[in-house]
């Protein structure tokens, strides 16, 4: 038979062994969404490395911000996996060129919802999961996809926002040019507290 200081010994070994492959999961968890992220970047070459930058420049305006170190790597992780979802959507949708019918644009919209059920399922990206879902909401309350307004809109999501659309204007897309950088400033200054908030808008005007 075995004594209690046997039993405790090998309960704590089981623990540890317990311990270890749960990191070993949450590790292969967390490299398959990464191949997942890839995998949506590589489907059009206009929108690659476009969460890469999202990341960066959201971490940059953070730091502008004076947010805490928590907050910015929440935002780096945020701002990488902010469009994990896209991974849903049809390549017949999500590379069209043409105008998007309101059907299109219905499953288009689902895409953060989708991205908070692939990455739910980890600790690791908790604290990004309001990036995440809610990072096309927009301030005067017209966004998607549960129309929250104002600052009822997680903040850091309200960074990732305007971030988001700055990349994406500054980026060549298939049916158009880069947009000059003088009239994206004009474009988000013309939706700052509409679109985005206006505390945002002033920040990232200095990066300008």
């Amino acid at each position: 038979f075995m004594n209690n200081n046997d039993f405790s010994s090998n309960t704590y070994d089981k623990n540890d062994d317990f311990i270890d492959i749960t990191r070993d999961i949450e590790k292969h968890y967390i490299d398959t969404i990464e191949i997942l992220r890839q995998t949506v970047e590589a489907k059009d070459p206009y929108t690659r490395g476009h969460s890469d930058r999202v990341s960066a420049y959201s971490v940059l305006l953070g730091k502008k911000l004076a947010l805490p170190k928590k907050d910015l790597i929440t935002l780096k992780i945020g701002g990488l996996f902010h469009d994990i979802g896209k991974i849903g959507i049809p390549d017949s949708i999500l590379l069209k060129e043409s105008r998007l019918t309101d059907e299109e644009y219905a499953q288009i919209k689902m895409h953060p919802i989708v991205g908070v059920q692939i990455l739910g399922n980890s600790d690791f990206f908790y604290d990004c999961l309001p990036i995440i879902l809610h990072h096309h909401e927009k301030f005067d309350g017209s966004g998607y996809p549960n129309r929250l307004r104002g600052h009822d809109i997680p903040y850091l999501a309200r960074i990732c926002s305007i971030v988001d659309a700055f990349d994406a204007m500054t980026s060549r897309r298939s049916y158009r040019d880069v947009i000059p950088l003088e009239k994206v400033v004009e474009e988000l200054k013309k939706y700052s507290g509409t679109q985005f908030d206006p505390r945002n808008f002033i920040c990232i005007l200095r990066y300008c």
